[in-house]
């Protein structure tokens, strides 16, 4: 097959309803060996995290939770892909440290060998990297946390949650509806971040009673007013250095209302 007819396969697959039969199908059937040979490798990799047979059983219970879109598919499909390279026994226990951004590698060699276009190639890739960022928010995230979380995400956000939500398959329900209230609070967090953000990037860096001390006056239309022309600076110039700053109000008062008292 030419890359392109092994990526229509894939497609194909990916795209039904449920990929699983077809999932197995290839795996079983070695087809698989030609769409995509990293895949047969997850069977050979125990997976005691996950408590399935082996990786590749979780990767296809994954993929089948996600919905029908492709880079989102994708990267479902390809999420453990590193696990194989990056085993190690440390303390009688297995690890796959770093298999994320390892399984990122491995995963923009295939697609592109795969002739997908570079926007999935370059989205799904991401998606993998960014897999297992959100270890670890049980234990408490600062918001500079979970704004670099959002941050790093950037398009892909809503994606990489839904495909942190189809990343648990245990038959721990207690367990499941854990993991879906910690990210259905991590989203609610990003949103209220998003928005305190906003209103702090539409506040002057001085505010009114600082204006006033430094003028020694006790309020009037000209606060207003300087309030007003440090928020154009703020939005033109983003923060400034504070003694800057307060030279630039001098000078406007000085224009606007005569030297400071």
């Amino acid at each position: 097959m030419t890359p392109e007819d092994r990526r229509r396969t894939l497609t194909d697959i990916l795209l039904a309803e449920d990929p699983t039969d077809g999932l197995w199908k290839i795996c079983d059937s070695g087809v698989a060996e030609e769409l995509v040979p990293e895949l047969p490798a997850l069977r050979l990799e125990q997976d005691p995290i996950h408590r399935h047979k082996d990786v590749l059983a979780h990767t296809i219970a994954v993929t089948a939770k996600t919905r029908p879109d492709l880079v989102l598919r994708l990267a479902a499909l390809f999420h453990d892909i590193g696990k194989p390279r990056t085993r190690s026994f440390e303390h009688g226990g297995v690890s796959f440290r770093h298999h994320e951004a390892v399984g990122a590698k491995m995963t923009r060699k295939r697609l592109r060998a795969l002739a997908f276009d570079e926007s999935i190639v370059l989205d799904v890739t991401e998606l993998v990297r960014l897999s297992g960022r959100f270890k670890g928010y049980g234990d408490g995230w600062s918001d500079s946390a979970v704004r670099r979380y959002a941050r790093d995400a950037g398009h892909l956000l809503g994606l990489l949650n839904e495909l942190i939500r189809s990343d648990c398959t245990t038959r721990n329900q207690a367990k499941e509806a854990r993991l879906q209230e910690q990210i259905d609070e991590l989203e609610v967090r990003i949103l209220d971040l998003v928005k305190a953000d906003r209103e702090a990037a539409e506040r002057p860096q001085m505010d009114g009673k600082a204006v006033m001390e430094r003028f020694g006056v006790s309020g009037g239309p000209l606060i207003g007013q300087a309030l007003a022309y440090l928020l154009d600076v703020k939005r033109a110039e983003g923060e400034l250095p504070n003694e800057e700053l307060e030279a630039r109000l001098d000078a406007w008062w000085t224009e606007h209302a005569g030297p400071a008292a």
